[in-house]
């Protein structure tokens, strides 16, 4: 994939569990946790947009390390957004505070489709800029980089906006199958020019969020996406880092996306470890998958879920999983107290 020489971190429990080696500690780091719930990651950003501090390398590097500093968790994600490398592509969106991403023109004709923008590595230079300086400064600590995957990028784009029932969306997919796979054609070449620059600057796993894709059926989800999301994981196994998948109230589809081609499998909170096993197949590596509400439930009831967790994560590998990562079921809500977060990780690193 590139001449990049990748740090060695043989020792990182997080890679550890990814690759089904026996960790030194179950490695724990959380979703958005270099973000809203932090004091100082709120005074840093004060007056800055969001895109705007993700197209900056300085502040990208600071607010990925806040966490590392506070908590100590055994992983650090690039601090960015799902929709950077469409709005670095040309397309014109903002994320609006409260709301989300807001898309300009939407996507809804073949049209539409065949106007795309393509993204150049150069146009990501900020992203890995970033990753380079996070690189110099992390130590012993991975670095994930991350992308959205086709299908929840294209729901963005075609509804708008974030969606409750992605009507739009799913409309299209069924309507007009040939200008929906011309679509996510376009955004899994996207994803994998964007993944593969954060590679080739130095990231030692991946994540694909699908953060959408439970709003499918299993049926559907095969046909109008599990291929996509195949080329990309396809595209950056030359790398030889994890690669981790993960949705949201994908509890029916974990089977089909653990065939996407990912070593790790992200399991939101409605399922059991156990259960999620069963449904993935052994040989891969699970994560998570703490509800994130349970955080503001008090020391005692944290520390029993995460135990039961990791009771749960022990039988899974006991029954074929490659490993664990611990993790919540979705990110970190943004009035978590992070003193909580800190202990959760002291905890589980005891067990």
């Amino acid at each position: 994939m590139s001449t990049y020489t990748r740090r060695q971190l043989s020792d990182a429990p997080f890679l550890a569990a990814a690759a089904g080696a026996t960790p030194a500690r179950r490695p724990v780091w959380f979703m958005r946790q270099a973000g809203r719930s932090l004091p100082e990651y709120r005074e840093l950003r004060a007056g800055i947009g969001m895109l705007q501090s993700c197209f900056d390398p300085e502040l990208v590097c600071e607010i990925t390390l806040q966490p590392i500093r506070r908590h100590g968790v055994d992983a650090a994600i690039l601090f960015s957004d799902i929709v950077v490398p469409l709005k670095a592509a040309g397309i014109d969106l903002d994320i609006v505070p409260g709301v989300g991403p807001v898309v300009t023109s939407p996507v809804r004709t073949a049209a539409d489709v065949r106007a795309l923008p393509r993204l150049r590595p150069e146009e990501v230079g900020a992203v890995t800029d970033g990753v380079r300086l996070l690189v110099g400064e992390l130590g012993q600590t991975p670095l994930i980089g991350f992308a959205g995957a086709p299908f929840t990028l294209a729901s963005y784009l075609v509804e708008g906006g974030p969606s409750k029932h992605h009507e739009r969306t799913k409309a299209m997919m069924h309507g007009d199958p040939a200008a929906w796979n011309a679509l996510l054609g376009a955004l899994t070449d996207i994803t994998i020019v964007f993944l593969r620059a954060q590679l080739e600057a130095g990231v030692d796993a991946v994540q694909l969020f699908d953060s959408w894709a439970g709003a499918l059926s299993l049926a559907d989800y095969r046909r109008y996406v599990l291929p996509h999301s195949e080329r990309v994981f396809a595209e950056i196994a030359d790398a030889g880092v994890p690669r981790i998948h993960f949705g949201v109230g994908t509890g029916e589809l974990l089977g089909a996306m653990g065939e996407a081609g990912a070593d790790v499998v992200g399991v939101d909170w409605r399922v059991p470890l156990t259960e999620a096993v069963r449904r993935v197949g052994p040989g891969k590596a699970l994560q998570g998958n703490l509800d994130p509400a349970v955080l503001f439930a008090g020391r005692p009831v944290v520390e029993a879920e995460a135990r039961r967790i990791a009771d749960e994560a022990d039988s899974a590998i006991a029954m074929g999983a490659a490993g664990h990562i611990f993790n919540l079921g979705h990110g970190v809500l943004p009035d978590t107290d992070p003193g909580v977060l800190t202990a959760l990780v002291e905890f589980i690193h005891e067990l």
